[in-house]
This record gives structure tokens, C-alpha cells and sequence, in this order.
């Protein structure tokens, strides 16, 4: 069939396009063909009736770890529990299932359980019987290990190891390599598939992979460009977090890799819930800042080496001292490339927790993107939440600062770094709507816009928006059970009960139908 009429729902259309309440899909071309009203809708080869269903474009999540999540789906998720026995527990089930394989058991947070630590080596080797157990923090920046993956991974003489069982820093990333070179090729198409799989269940259609060489490996990146590339599956674009100096040398690598930049995950610092984020000001109840994982003449040759070359530059930062010494290395490359030369690659940061005034200038001088996971506020900020146990109260209630960036004329694209928070936009909107400091919070339409259109134009591909002519990859949203969502300025109303998926289209292809929808 060469048409699709969806009819008898609001579209949601671009800014000044006339109401429309159904569309015309061309899926030869992949394209929308015709929007407007349902009485004056053209002939097509399948109709669908909406039945009051919206029509949305499909959404962007500019950061993600496909591997990763897809391992998560199939593994053990932690994420839920609320004491070191019953994390043990979990562990112990799945090494009786699994009989001797490795265990990747993912998502805990200390701070949740009564204990407050975390697991050692010595408890994993009891629950795993002697086995080999990868046990990741929600953060992705420690893991709890048995004392098989530490010798493994050779960690006992490594910045970041405890002596006890959990990796940070170079100990962490060995772990973390050791791990992911395990993995055989068919097991990661499988999980970057259940990733996919899961996306488009959600209304993702577009997804930013953000690797690096601490998190996984050249094989991992071009399978999730292969696994990726099929039409009806979600698109992806990918990057790779190495530092450079050498424009030729960038060429060539981002050439032969197929990324769109050396970004994403070349870490500035690390994260608040590690204790691992650079801050100017010392951890809450402690005397430590974190840590700098990056120079300010580091920054500056990264940049201008990824300017010269014409691709994107960027680097995992969330604390204050991580964003000053980015956006100081940014201003020194834009002396020598010059401002404009920095604003037309669309360089862009992974997270921005902690930015002041003066960095926020910094990014919307030199165009620099923010990629922001308001689900990091939703779980863990506030001032009862876990950053508000690391950073004090009023440090945490600054975190995340959403309404800052869009006033101080910085662009955000939206995303839920997955599996550290788990796929799922109409959460992160709800969150970003919901900011726990009211001061930062977004309307619905701009968040909605973030996590769309933004996404689409940091990758600098078309999308985003639905309008004639562009690609028809959108998704039909209702309540679950069939009947529409209700709706508020033609955007859906974020009470307790999201939207739910019923069909996503990637290009006019079918990459998701619910069952009995």
C-alpha cells in the first residue's frame, strides 16, 4: 500500500499551519503528503480512524547508551530495591538461572537503601557463588564487582578502586571494558534490537548514541549503526567521546567511525551520586570536590580540532568547576577559530546540572547545545532528594536549571541518558513541566519542543515536525485503553496517567503497533 489517511484526530502541526485532523501519509516516499481537515481529505489506499487519537511528530532522545539499555532489559534491574539484601537476593536468583554466566545487574542506588552503601566484593561472590558480576550504579560512574570481574579487569592497583569492591574513575572504566568486550556480536545485536524495540514502544523515532572508549568499543558503535539502519526501526546517530588535537586526525576518525562528532561521552567530570562531578565547593558533610577530568587547553585544542574538521564537539560535564573549565576551553578556541566558525558545527554538553550565569552566556554566545535529562531532577533532585544529599539544599534546587538555559538563549534538546533513567518522553516533559524549583520549570509546549524538533536539528537532520513534504515519521498517542488524552492548547494534559504509544512511524514505516490498537 502506497498511502496512509490517518483521520478523525488532532494533528499537531508547526506554529502558524492551520488546524488539521488528519494526514496523509505517502510511504513510498516516506514523506507527509497532505494535512488538513478530515471532511476534506483525499482518497488513500488504508484509512485508519483515530478515533480522537493525537498525532504528535515522534521524539528525539539526544542521549542514550543502546548496548546498555538492551543489557538492562535482559539483565537484573535494581532499581527498585531498598536494602543491600534485597539487591543480594536478586543477584542470587539469577546466578541459580544463569549458571555460571556473567551477571550484569544494573540501577541501584546506595542512597535508597538501608544500609547506605554499597554492595562489596565479598557479598557478590556469596550470592554469585564465585561468579563474574557487573554491577553498574544508576549513574553509570561506579559499579559494585565481584572479586572474578575485579581480577578480570586487573582494577586492584587503579585510581577509583576501593580495595573493597567498587570502581570509580580508571577503575571503573576498566571493569566496564572488561565487561563489554565479553559480550559476543550476536548478543549485542540482540540487546541494541530490545533498545530499538523498546524506543519505539515510547514514541522515539530518533535517538543520539553517545559512546566512548570507557564505556564500550568500536564493534559496539557500528552495531548499533547496522542494527539501526533497516527502514522501520528508529533512526540513530551516533557519537564517540575521545579527546583530540589534530583536525585531520578527527576527519578521519569520525569518518571511518560514521559519527556525527567527538562527543557525548568524553567526560569532563563525573556525577554527584559517585561524588565523582567537579564542584567549586566541596561535597555536602565531606571535604571532597570531585574531580577534573579534562583541562582548560584540552578543552580548547578539542574544540578547535572538531571545528576545523566540521564536526561536533562536546564532552559529559555537571558540575560548576566541570562547566567553567568547559566553557573557559571554549572561549579560548573561539579566539582562535573565531565565534561563527563555533556556532555553525553545533557543538553541544551532555547534562549542564550546575551552570551559572556567566557559562550560560558562554553557551548561547558560541551556540553551544545543552543535552538535558529532567528526569535527574524528577528522581533525585529537590530538597529531600539524593542531590540535595550530596550537594545541600540549595545547590540541589539549582541543579538542572531548565528555565535558565531557554531564557539565557541557550538550545536544549532533551533526552534520558538510558539506561541511567529508563526511555519514556512524556515522563522527561513532565519532569521538565514539574522541576522542583519552580523557578526552572518549562511550559509543556516548550519541553514537547525539545524533545522533538531540537533533538532532529542537533543532529542537523529533518524532523521533528510534522508538515508537508517531511518525513511522515510521527506517532499516534491515546490513553492506553483507546480513547484520546486529553488535551490543553492541543498538547496533552500531564496528570498521573501519560500518553501511551499506539503506532510509530519512522518514514511512513510501521516500527510500532500496539497490540489490539
Amino acid at each position: 500500500m502506497s498511502t496512509l489517511l490517518l483521520r478523525g484526530g488532532p494533528v499537531h502541526l508547526p506554529d502558524g499551519a492551520p488546524p488539521a485532523t488528519a494526514l496523509l501519509v505517502d510511504r513510498a516516499t516516506g514523506t507527509v503528503a497532505w494535512t488538513g481537515e478530515a471532511a476534506d481529505a483525499p482518497d488513500a489506499d488504508e484509512v485508519v480512524d483515530l478515533d480522537g487519537a493525537l498525532v504528535l511528530p515522534g521524539f528525539c532522545d539526544a542521549h542514550v547508551h543502546l548496548t546498555m539499555t538492551g543489557q538492562g532489559l535482559d539483565g537484573v534491574d535494581l532499581s527498585g530495591t531498598t536494602s543491600v539484601a534485597e539487591a543480594l537476593a536478586l543477584v542470587e536468583q539469577t546466578a541459580r538461572r544463569v549458571r555460571g554466566r556473567p551477571i550484569y545487574a544494573h540501577s541501584w542506588d546506595e542512597t535508597r537503601w538501608a544500609e547506605q552503601r554499597p554492595v562489596t566484593s565479598a557479598e557478590l561472590d556469596r550470592a554469585s557463588y564465585g561468579g563474574v558480576v557487573y554491577m553498574p550504579r544508576v549513574d553509570a560512574h561506579s559499579a559494585s564487582v565481584s572479586t572474578a570481574m575485579a581480577t578480570i579487569a586487573r582494577v586492584r592497583d587503579l585510581d577509583g578502586w576501593d580495595g573493597t569492591g567498587v570502581a570509580s574513575r580508571d577503575a571503573f572504566a576498566a571493569v566496564t571494558n572488561a565487561f563489554t568486550s565479553s559480550v559476543t556480536q550476536a548478543d549485542r545485536e540482540r540487546h541494541v534490537g530490545l533498545a530499538l524495540a523498546n524506543a519505539a514502544r515510547h514514541g522515539i523515532t530518533l535517538l543520539h548514541e553517545t559512546g566512548a572508549p570507557h564505556l564500550t568499543s568500536h564493534d559496539d558503535l557500528r552495531s548499533v549503526l547496522e542494527v539501526g539502519a533497516p527502514r522501520g526501526v528508529p533512526d540513530v546517530v551516533t557519537y564517540w567521546g575521545e579527546l583530540a588535537d589534530d583536525a585531520d586526525a578527527v576527519a578521519e576518525l569520525t569518518s571511518y567511525l560514521g559519527v556525527l562528532g567527538l562527543a557525548g561521552d568524553l567526560c569532563a567530570d563525573g556525577s554527584f551520586g559517585s561524588l565523582t562531578a567537579h564542584l567549586g565547593q566541596p561535597y555536602a558533610g565531606t571535604d571532597e570536590r570531585g574531580y577534573a577530568y579534562l583541562s582548560v587547553e584540552q578543552v580548547r585544542d578539542h574544540v578547535v580540532a572538531c571545528t576545523r574538521a566540521g564536526v561536533q564537539a562536546g564532552a559529559h560535564v555537571i558540575g560548576d568547576a566541570a562547566l567553567r573549565t568547559m566553557a573557559d576551553g571554549f572561549r579560548a578556541a573561539a579566539e582562535i577559530v573565531g565565534v561563527e566558525a563555533l556556532r555553525a558545527v553545533r557543538h553541544r554538553w551532555e547534562h549542564v546540572e550546575l551552570p551559572d550565569a556567566d557559562v550560560l552566556a558562554t553557551m548561547a554566545d558560541l551556540g553551544i547545545w545543552a543535552s538535558v535529562q529532567p528526569m535527574f531532577d524528577a528522581l533525585w533532585g529537590g530538597a529531600d532528594g539524593m542531590y540535595a544529599t550530596r550537594l545541600g539544599r540549595e545547590r540541589a534546587l539549582a541543579a538542572v536549571p531548565l528555565r535558565s538555559m531557554v531564557d539565557a538563549g541557550v538550545r536544549v534538546a532533551l533526552g534520558s541518558d538510558s539506561p541511567v533513567t529508563p526511555m519514556g518522553p512524556w515522563a522527561a516533559v513532565r519532569a521538565a513541566v514539574r522541576h522542583h524549583n519552580p523557578d526552572q520549570r518549562l511550559t509543556v509546549a516548550e519541553a514537547v519542543a525539545a524533545h522533538t524538533r531540537a533533538g532532529y536539528e542537533l543532529a542537523g537532520l529533518p524532523g521533528g515536525e510534522l508538515r508537508v513534504d517531511g518525513p511522515a515519521t510521527l506517532v499516534v498517542w491515546d490513553d492506553g485503553t483507546g480513547p484520546p488524552p486529553p488535551l490543553e492548547d492541543g498538547l496533552p494534559v500531564l496528570d498521573d496517567h501519560l500518553p501511551v504509544a499506539r503506532t510509530t512511524l519512522v518514514a511512513g514505516e510501521t516500527a510500532y503497533q500496539r497490540e489490539g490498537a
